[in-house]
């Protein structure tokens, strides 16, 4: 079984969806044979010298202790976590995949991807995001103090969320062209995607693209959850809970 979560946006001062996350680890990932993080597992992550904080302590030893388990682990970097690196991934044991991937099952080819790239009409992300995302922009932000790179981080969540306040949603939604794009660059038939927050599974010209909650289990009623491809294939979409969703 292959299980794929993201936009779970973790950070100390959430501790039910910190407790939500790890019950997910001990009661359900542990009998999958690979779990795909798919971006956003943290609100920010300002680089791989915060691992030791004990909050992030404390997640990296539970996945590092699913990982020992038998679990082969994956990640895609997403908005919010893009700085996630190579120390990060042994501490875990886990492999970092590039921001599309293709995985084969049962004959398919399903993509994977955190799905802001997609967000193609919102133009000012787009342009901050290909800012963010060169090598030279992340080696000369990596190369600041650790307390520094979160002040400009914690500046940028405040914009961002003003920005979002102003935007409509649908500039904040995939864009049909960006979707049709990827699939015919891969030439997959079946895509998982999270970042939008909207949850669904979509059916277009003979394509399903599957959308990942993002995870707030404080609210009434509870919102997260996962999606699975079974041992025969079949892919099935989960509440936080664990029941299947149509």
């Amino acid at each position: 079984m292959k299980l794929f979560i993201s936009d779970l946006h973790l950070q100390e001062d959430r501790p039910a969806l910190t407790e939500a996350f790890l019950r997910f680890l001990d009661e359900r990932a542990v009998h999958a044979r690979q779990l795909y993080l798919l971006g956003d597992l943290f609100e920010y992550w300002a680089g791989d010298d915060d691992l030791d904080t004990p909050f992030h302590r404390r997640i990296v030893t539970a996945l590092r202790g699913l990982a020992e388990r038998g679990v082969e682990l994956f990640w895609i970097a997403g908005n919010r976590d893009f700085l996630v690196g190579a120390a990060f991934a042994q501490a875990v044991g886990l492999t970092l995949l590039p921001e599309t991937w293709v995985i084969e099952d049962h004959g398919r080819r399903i993509v994977l991807v955190h799905g802001d790239a997609q967000c193609t009409d919102d133009v000012n992300y787009m342009t901050f995001r290909a800012q963010v995302r060169q090598p030279a922009w992340q080696q000369q932000f990596l190369a600041m103090p650790l307390a520094q790179r979160k002040q400009i981080i914690a500046g940028l969540r405040d914009n961002s969320r003003k920005d979002q306040a102003a935007k409509s949603h649908d500039i904040m939604d995939v864009t049909p062209q960006a979707i049709a794009a990827v699939f015919n660059e891969t030439g997959s038939t079946v895509m998982i995607h999270g970042h939008t927050h909207r949850p669904a599974l979509h059916a277009v010209d003979g394509k399903l693209r599957y959308v990942l909650p993002d995870w707030e289990p404080e609210r009434t009623p509870p919102r997260g959850g996962w999606i699975a491809i079974g041992s025969d294939g079949v892919i099935t979409r989960h509440a936080l809970d664990g029941a299947a969703l149509a």
